[in-house]
């Protein structure tokens, strides 16, 4: 595993360089846990110390020089001390000599591990610091005795001590893509951050061992982890280590933790022995957490929980797993999640005998979007003579772990069993969803159709068409699923999911039609019942967040498409292995950074979602358009169309509805590489499918990047049955004030600004696209209304047009659009500078003294460039520098 650049810690860095360089003599020292990355920081930040101003010395302090006189500061004293002085003079001796060394420069003395400095040296370090005006850094390991001398330094304020905290899940994505050599999605970084709680030795050895032992899986060149985790011996050691040696009574304490984690103080102390708890406690092996007035026990550390799991012996284990279902069980298992803590450790330890428990606790488990769990649960279940039931549930699951000939096998076994109405029309629904969706059975709507007729009862008829509805939404068949949903609506029998799902068609059909508004309230009516329908149906969740993603892509709402991707669901999706859920919700994080011309992430989004769709085709198609639409925004155009290429290949017609996305990405795939007739031509043919579909919000998107391509004034040539010669101004203006939201307003003045070649209104459209953090919308317009101001000679006015373009294209990645004219993102002359050495193979060292700069500021002015070119590394940078404009 190559070495790995420093990444995040930017505000503590600084802080470290600002205190260091500022001439305050007040120091700087980092206390944290073993690994946390306080030795690097420190490094880091002494290596862009200018040292032409500064005298630095760094020393290290070591277990092996703990006893020496002056030991830890070895490497900056000299080496031959004057015979025959005493303590207190070759204090003296030892000052002088520092003073003698820095050549009047002002002192800054960097000290790692400064717990571990001897008596002698630490006495020099604060001598140094109160008497001669030196600035001290250093780190400490947090929970170690401190020298008192050390102690002094923050005691009496020569030195702030800040306590590290953890790497962030950002920071620990961004070192994952270097341990790996590659992107990471992000379930499995999360997953590991939470594992390794942002500690980097910790997250090194677990990803040395998961490569070791095959654990990532690459898609698309995304890795991914599969959650089955390997301990390396020296990970073992190192958690041995800290746990240390154990009584019987306390390693009770602790495997109980381990696995029953979290369990409520008060069951701990009835199942061990009250002082074994208080040990543990003490040894920082478990930790007390108060949630909602309850006291609930976990381990200290994620890996002490696997360390001691895999150290348990079996019979113990299980044995133990048992006693945990037996506790909470007594007590009357009366919290939310007890039902599936029990079944769980109830089937750990071969004590599970109700079917029944099995099956409640797997809805539980999909219901929290769990699916791997719900699985094995629905299983157990099923094996243990859960009958229907469990063999409904099992299959759902097997569909949504693209497994559907599986899932069609094992409803078809018990097909008999359904012999209620409401059973059939249970049966009835998990077939359709498995037919329609998991084989891409297009006839499967119609079965359906013919099946409810069959079904007397009203409330199991609703549920059966509910189905039925939104499949024909998919295949395009609107007017018959808004006339199905809409007597779902009338049913007032109609169960809540029924009606949930009959309403989700409903909004996503308002968002297409540009009414987001309706849509809106649709989708907060089905949101407040979730409670009401989430254990019976809790895939309903995928439809209503398809609905919602569509309003909030069509109305530009980067804000909302924001809180969707933070939400719980989209946790849960990631954490639960929901492949269907977390896919989709990496689509829309693409198409948010992609309309912020954030195209790095755009891309890096957009593959996640294809890797995470790679085995489905019920969202792939639309993953990989949207892949075609980030390479195509950054200039690649072999990229754009290979990406182009598979979305065809990977869409089903059963998907039929997301036709508008995929064209609009084919537009800017054919313009990306010159083709504009071939781009105008599809955009113009799918504004006359959206008209005809009435899809009037997507309509007036398409019509937009027509605008975008240059054809505002030119006819949209209308079949006959409309008016041929209607341009594309003509027609947004027409359409913009019969639909909800402020963006078709914002593009019908934008397309008639461009019509009429009017820079003040080009202008206005771009502050207003700017507004609404539609950055590449903004930057384009006032591109276009800089060339207007240049045409007319308004001097001034192009130069202020310019830098709003520039200051748009700043907040920008890599980007190429043809009303940019290809362009990219502007840099600072020193940016340039800097960037065009670094292409050349110069290292930062030598750059920092040819350009009279300290090592850090390079590297700042080369991330910064990294940025904005959407690139990875100086790898890349020679190719993104020859794109740029005067290059």
């Amino acid at each position: 595993m190559s070495p790995w650049r420093f990444v995040g810690r930017a505000a503590e860095l600084n802080r470290l360089i600002s205190t260091a360089s500022g001439g305050s003599g007040r120091g700087l020292i980092f206390s944290g846990s073993a690994g946390i990355g306080k030795s690097r920081l420190l490094r880091e930040g002494v290596a862009a110390l200018p040292t032409e101003r500064l005298a630095v010395w760094t020393a290290s302090a070591n277990a092996a020089t703990a006893s020496l006189p002056f030991g830890g500061l070895a490497q900056v004293l000299p080496t031959d001390q004057p015979p025959g002085l005493t303590a207190a003079g070759l204090l003296r001796w030892a000052v002088e000599a520092l003073n003698q060394q820095a050549a009047g420069r002002p002192i800054v003395l960097a000290i790692d591990d400064a717990h571990l400095l001897d008596p002698s040296s630490s006495a020099l370090v604060y001598l140094m610091a109160r008497d001669e005006g030196a600035t001290v850094l250093g780190t400490l390991r947090s929970g170690e005795q401190f020298p008192h001398p050390i102690r002094a330094l923050w005691t009496d304020d020569f030195v702030e001590l800040v306590e590290l905290e953890p790497m962030s899940v950002d920071d620990v994505s961004r070192l994952l893509v270097q341990m790996l050599e590659g992107d990471v999605d992000q379930a499995s970084a999360e997953r590991l951050w939470k594992l390794s709680e942002g500690n980097a030795l910790l997250l090194r050895e677990l990803v040395m061992a998961a490569r070791q032992a095959g654990e990532f899986t690459k898609q698309f060149g995304v890795h991914r982890w599969t959650g089955r985790l390997e301990l390396a011996p020296s990970l073992f050691d190192l958690i041995d280590a800290r746990i240390g040696q154990l009584t019987p009574g306390v390693r009770t304490v602790v495997e109980l933790a381990s696995l029953g984690e979290p369990i409520g103080i008060d069951l701990l102390i009835k199942a061990t022995n009250p002082v074994d708890v208080e040990t543990a406690e003490e040894r920082q092996l478990i930790r007390v957490v108060t949630s909602d007035r309850r006291s609930n026990v976990r381990l200290a550390h994620p890996l002490y929980g696997e360390v001691v799991r895999r150290r348990c012996p079996v019979v113990r284990q299980r044995r133990l797993e048992a006693q945990l279902a037996d506790l909470v069980e007594a007590v009357g298992a009366r919290r939310r999640d007890d039902l599936l803590r029990v079944a769980v450790w109830r089937l750990d330890s071969g004590t599970a005998q109700d079917p029944m428990q099995l099956l409640m606790a797997g809805a539980q488990a999909f219901a929290g979007f769990d699916v791997p769990l719900a699985t094995r649960l629905a299983r157990a279940a099923l094996d243990a003579g859960g009958g229907f039931g469990a063999a409904e549930l099992l299959s759902t699951m097997m569909m949504f772990s693209d497994q559907p000939s599986e899932a069609l096998a094992v409803l078809d076994a018990v097909g008999e069993q359904a012999t209620s109405q409401s059973l059939r029309a249970r049966w009835l629904v998990v077939r359709g969803l498995v037919s329609y969706w998991g084989l891409s059975r297009e006839a499967t709507p119609d079965e359906l159709a013919v099946e409810a007729k069959a079904l007397s009862d009203p409330a199991d008829q609703a549920r059966v068409r509910s189905f039925e509805a939104i499949m024909r939404l998919h295949k395009l068949e609107s007017a018959e699923a808004l006339r199905i949903a809409r007597s779902i609506l009338d049913r007032p029998a109609a169960p809540v999911s029924a009606r949930g799902l009959a309403l989700c068609m409903i909004a996503h059909l308002q968002a297409a039609q540009g009414e987001s508004r309706a849509s809106e309230r649709a989708v907060a009516s089905v949101q407040a019942d979730a409670p009401l329908w989430r254990t019976d149906m809790p895939y309903l969740q995928l439809a209503l967040e398809l609905a919602r993603g569509t309003r909030l892509a069509i109305a530009g709402d980067l804000t909302g498409i924001d809180a969707i991707v933070a939400d719980e669901f989209a946790d849960l999706a990631d954490a639960g292995d929901f492949r269907l859920g977390s896919g989709y919700l990496s689509v829309l994080r693409a198409q948010a950074a992609r309309l912020r011309g954030q195209t790095g992430e755009a891309l890096r989004t957009s593959v996640q979602a294809c890797a995470a769709l790679a085995t489905s085709r019920i969202y792939a198609g639309l993953a990989h358009a949207e892949r075609a639409q980030a390479h195509a925004l950054r200039g690649e155009v072999d990229e754009a169309r290979d990406a182009m290429a598979d979305s065809d290949e990977s869409q089903s017609p059963i998907m039929s509805i997301v036709y508008p996305w995929r064209e609009q990405a084919r537009a800017a795939v054919l313009a990306v590489a010159d083709d504009l007739p071939g781009a105008v031509e599809v955009l113009r043919r799918l504004v006359w499918r959206l008209r005809g579909d009435g899809f009037a919000g997507h309509e007036v998107l398409a019509l937009h990047d027509l605008v975008r391509l240059g054809r505002a004034a030119e006819p949209i040539g209308w079949p006959e049955e409309h008016d041929p010669a209607q341009t594309v101004a003509q027609r947004l203006a027409a359409l913009a004030p019969t639909l909800e939201g402020d963006l078709p307003g914002i593009m019908a003045a934008h397309a008639t600004a461009a019509a009429q070649r009017s820079g003040p209104d080009l202008l206005i459209a771009a502050d207003l696209f700017k507004v609404k953090g539609l950055w590449v919308y903004a930057a384009e317009a006032a591109a276009a209304a800089a060339g207007r101001f240049r045409e007319t000679r308004a001097t001034e006015a192009a130069g202020n047009a310019k830098a709003l373009m520039n200051d748009l294209l700043s907040k920008c990645d890599m980007l190429r659009t043809p009303a940019l004219g290809l362009s990219r993102p502007a840099l600072t002359d020193r940016e340039r500078q800097v960037a065009k050495l670094a292409a050349n193979g110069v290292p930062s060292r030598h750059i920092a003294a040819e350009l009279f700069l300290s090592t850090r500021t390079v590297e700042n002015h080369l991330q910064r460039v990294y940025a904005k070119l959407g690139v990875a590394g100086r790898a890349e940078l020679s190719a993104a520098l020859r794109m740029l404009p005067d290059s």
